[in-house]
């Protein structure tokens, strides 16, 4: 129950997370937005959630996560009903980025967690299923969200996530603790301070990034994860309607479902590294193989309908070996600072989505040539493929990170 409370919370904050992929068209239209500021306004969750990612590690370290995720709780609640009430696109955009800042502490302040009330062994699991969970609630942002949507309208949808959001809130300060200790159990967390007292953030920080694996963790994830939050979180159900003819509930499913092949490909790549007793080398294949199906995706037009599915499930499956970034990044430095890198690593994971949301809208509206249709700005297939080949550079960049990491437990990977 304790990590299940902080996993609903990273539930809500992906249902936040991937929500303006289905309601693009009204957004739009009571915003009055280009691609480029649609981006923008998909990417403010990001901006939010990108900058807590440092923080929320030191402050789960230093204070416990049960005040963290609690507070954050709290505070995406709020956000997500000033994003529905909204009278202009500054103040949803304002509304994003609170529920982004605030539902940033969930996956780190979980990790964090599991640290404490699960088994070493287990980390890698943990975190696959932690992808799983948030991936529900991906699905329910897809044809549900989509179906409600077009009953109620976006505005009432969104102040009934901001009123279940408000009931988590307060079961997370009720029931969570920091630690089984505090109900009478024997913890799992096996503390490395050796008695030091808690040294200060500054020197939290400069320990943690004197491991290269740390500096990888920057760059390699959103590499992965920039293609599945770009497409399904935002730019894949337009694409969809606009070049294959599918229609939006279609898109928005086919969507969800490359969410949910991510998070498969999450616990099989775990399963994987288990097997084979290292996490580099099923990150470094996942990486090439999701580039390779995403080339074909983006540089080869009019493929069938079947054939398009498949290649997105695919690569959504491959992109999943992102997963085992957090794994990696945490059997590389001293326990007392599994928090930290987790967040690190996060960071690196949601800048995937941050960088290229709002990048791929700016291409498309450089590459507008002035049509519309049903009063939206339509795209040509080269303006898609020009936005999306941005993933294959970030994919190339992550291979050569990687080259430089070295697996091994803290204190046996070279800092230099």
């Amino acid at each position: 129950m304790v990590w299940g409370l902080g996993a609903a919370l990273y539930l809500i904050a992906f249902y936040q997370r991937v929500a303006p992929a289905v309601m693009t068209q009204e957004l739009v239209r009571d915003f009055e937005l280009t691609a480029a500021s649609l981006g923008n306004l998909s990417a403010f969750y990001f901006y939010g959630y990108v900058a807590v990612q440092i923080p929320t590690g030191l402050l789960a370290d230093r204070f416990g996560p049960r005040i963290v995720l609690a507070s954050g709780a709290v505070l995406t609640a709020i956000g997500t009903l000033v994003f529905a009430l909204a009278p202009s696109a500054a103040f949803a955009n304002a509304g994003r980025l609170a529920i982004g800042t605030a539902g940033g502490v969930a996956f780190v302040a979980m990790m964090k967690l599991a640290t404490h009330w699960m088994p070493a062994r287990q980390f890698a699991y943990a975190t696959a299923l932690a992808l799983f969970v948030g991936t529900l609630g991906a699905t329910v942002a897809g044809a549900p969200l989509r179906v409600a949507v077009d009953a109620f309208g976006w505005r009432p949808v969104m102040v009934a996530s901001a009123c279940i959001t408000a009931i988590v809130a307060i079961a997370i300060g009720i029931v969570v603790r920091d630690d089984p200790a505090e109900r009478g159990y024997a913890s799992f967390f096996a503390s490395d301070s050796h008695g030091a007292g808690a040294p200060s953030i500054a020197a939290q920080l400069r320990e943690v990034f004197r491991y290269r694996t740390t500096w990888a963790m920057v760059v390699v994830p959103g590499a992965l994860s920039g293609i599945v939050l770009a497409f399904a979180g935002l730019w894949g159900v337009p694409f969809l309607v606009s070049q294959y003819g599918f229609g939006a509930r279609a898109a928005a499913t086919t969507a969800s479902a490359m969410l949910i092949a991510w998070a498969l490909g999450g616990l099989a790549f775990a399963w994987i590294s288990q097997r084979a007793g290292g996490r580099k080398a099923p990150i470094m294949a996942g990486t090439i193989l999701a580039a390779l199906l995403w080339a074909v995706i983006v540089f080869v037009p009019g493929l069938a309908a079947v054939v398009l599915v498949a290649l997105l499930m695919a690569c959504a499956f491959a992109a999943g070996a992102a997963m085992l970034t957090f794994p990696l990044a945490k059997e590389s430095v001293p326990a007392r600072l599994a928090g930290t890198v987790s967040g690190i690593a996060n960071m690196g994971m949601m800048l995937g989505g941050m960088l290229t949301q709002p990048a791929i809208g700016l291409i498309l509206d450089r590459n507008w040539n002035g049509a519309m249709v049903n009063g939206v700005r339509s795209y040509g297939f080269e303006a898609w493929r020009d936005g999306f080949a941005l993933m294959l550079a970030w994919a190339a960049v992550a291979v050569a990170a990687l080259s430089f990491v070295r697996e091994g437990r803290a204190g046996r990977e070279s800092s230099s």
